[in-house]
């Protein structure tokens, strides 16, 4: 098994049904890791299971809303059953809202949000804790966005919720290190399933000027550009390493 390398290991991933998670899941099985992958609707998440098990990727597929704490406790559970145990996961479902001002931003929009990303992300934090602590150690990954570090306009429920994954990621790395659990954050930028917005869209000049000073000039890929490094956060190399948040945007950061 390599240290830096997932073969071998059992990793569940919210969310790969598309986007970034399908990327993952792609780039994880046919490094050998065992998937554990999950998604709201049965119509996007049984034809990625059926690919990755064509592949010789060892997969179980699990429908569930990560808004619900008993349905991650059962996810986990169900992982368990089927593969003995669980290495690592990657929190990397939420549900988005449209884009609008602040001054336009509802108590229904903060609680999506809210719900599905840094609750959904604890609920599956704490699901796989006492599983990774009684076996030695284990690896988790949250995700969360440049957004929240910098601003944009339209974002303020996504940005704010996100930085709230950013401090669960530290509180868990902080509690948790002594069990061998270590715990990180990325933040993501890869083409995903969305078309650009159109022009008049508050996020028009946002994605517009996405890659105007960008140091790579384009958008990164799932599979290829995200997935090698998420691979090393869930391997056996990453021990020394924990609370940190790795920007994994070809350098778009520094576009701020």
């Amino acid at each position: 098994m390599s240290e830096t390398g997932v073969d071998g290991k059992v990793v569940i991933i919210t969310g790969a049904s598309r986007g970034i998670g399908l990327g993952l899941a792609r780039h994880l099985g046919r490094r050998g890791a065992s998937l554990v992958i999950t998604g709201r609707k049965p119509h996007r998440l049984d034809p990625v299971v059926a690919e990755l098990t064509e592949a010789g990727v060892p997969t179980l597929g699990v429908v569930f809303d990560v808004a619900d704490r008993d349905a991650a406790f059962d996810m986990v559970a169900r992982a368990v059953a089927r593969f003995g145990r669980v290495d690592g996961l990657v929190n990397n479902a939420q549900s988005f809202v449209s884009a609008k001002p602040l001054d336009e931003v509802t108590e229904a929009d903060m609680d999506l949000l809210y719900r599905t990303g840094p609750l959904g992300t604890l609920w599956c934090m704490q699901a796989v804790f006492p599983h990774l602590r009684d076996q030695g150690g284990g690896r988790i990954v949250n995700t969360a966005t440049a957004i929240g570090i910098r601003g944009a306009a339209g974002y303020a429920p996504y940005g704010a919720s996100n930085e709230a994954i950013r401090a669960l990621t530290r509180t868990a790395a902080r509690e948790w290190g002594k069990h061998g659990i270590v715990v990180n954050c990325y933040c993501p930028a890869a083409a995903g399933h969305r078309a650009a917005p159109d022009p008049g869209d508050i996020r028009y000049d946002q994605w517009k000027s996405m890659y105007a000073s960008h140091p790579m000039g384009r958008d990164g890929d799932p599979e290829d550009d995200i997935g090698p490094t998420i691979e090393f956060l869930l391997s056996d190399g990453c021990r020394w390493m924990t609370g940190e948040t790795l920007m994994l945007d070809g350098g778009g950061l520094m576009r701020a």
